[in-house]
């Protein structure tokens, strides 16, 4: 591992670079990244829901689903990557994919002015565990299918995979916070609805 890690846009760059037209199915996307490790699968997978972008009704599940697997494999401390035949055979446009990346490069410009190499240790070994605790909890929120719902614990996801993959432990718990948060206010809005219908019922 090296001991400045490359700046992000670096890393979307490479990206793009590797993402064709052949790359037509999940699997494909995960055959071209897998080397680089959840972080990277991670940040692809949690990028397009966390920019504020339109995207067509039911594309959250697209990515939240995926999402669901790395983290709960994070959560295992597994070495590769691994998704069920049905998902990696799901098609998915390399050009959409590599569109967002494009579009979000302003954007990791501006974040990556924040993160930088600190508190390591909270992004390796068993903290990886409780990374992936909160990221399948965040993943669980984006598959709510409910509009401008999914981007804060997708951004969450986001923020954790860029602190990871530039090892920035203060930027994963950031990350942690701001999905926390977003999971207990819509635990809170729930509970409340819930409340006032049982009310109107009763």
């Amino acid at each position: 591992m090296s001991k400045t890690p490359r700046h992000i846009n670096n890393i979307i760059d490479e990206i793009t670079h590797k993402i064709s037209d052949k790359n037509k199915t999940i699997q494909c996307l995960i055959d071209v990244l897998h080397e680089r490790g959840f972080g990277v699968l991670i940040f692809i997978f949690a990028l397009p829901m966390a920019l504020p972008l339109p995207v067509p009704p039911g594309i959250n599940l697209l990515f939240a689903v995926p999402l669901l697997f790395l983290t709960a494999q994070q959560i295992l401390m597994a070495k590769q990557p691994w998704f069920p035949k049905t998902i990696r055979n799901k098609t998915i446009d390399p050009n959409m994919i590599k569109k967002v990346l494009i579009k979000s490069k302003p954007l990791m410009g501006k974040l990556s002015i924040l993160v930088r190499p600190r508190m390591a240790w909270v992004t390796r070994g068993l903290c990886s565990r409780f990374i992936g605790v909160f990221g399948f909890l965040f993943a669980l929120c984006v598959c709510i299918p409910i509009p401008m719902t999914n981007t804060v614990p997708s951004f969450a996801i986001l923020l954790m995979a860029i602190g990871v993959l530039m090892r920035d432990g203060l930027a994963v718990l950031g990350g942690m916070v701001i999905g926390s948060l977003w999971v207990l206010m819509l635990a809170t809005l729930g509970v409340a609805g819930l409340q006032a219908l049982l009310s109107y019922l009763l």
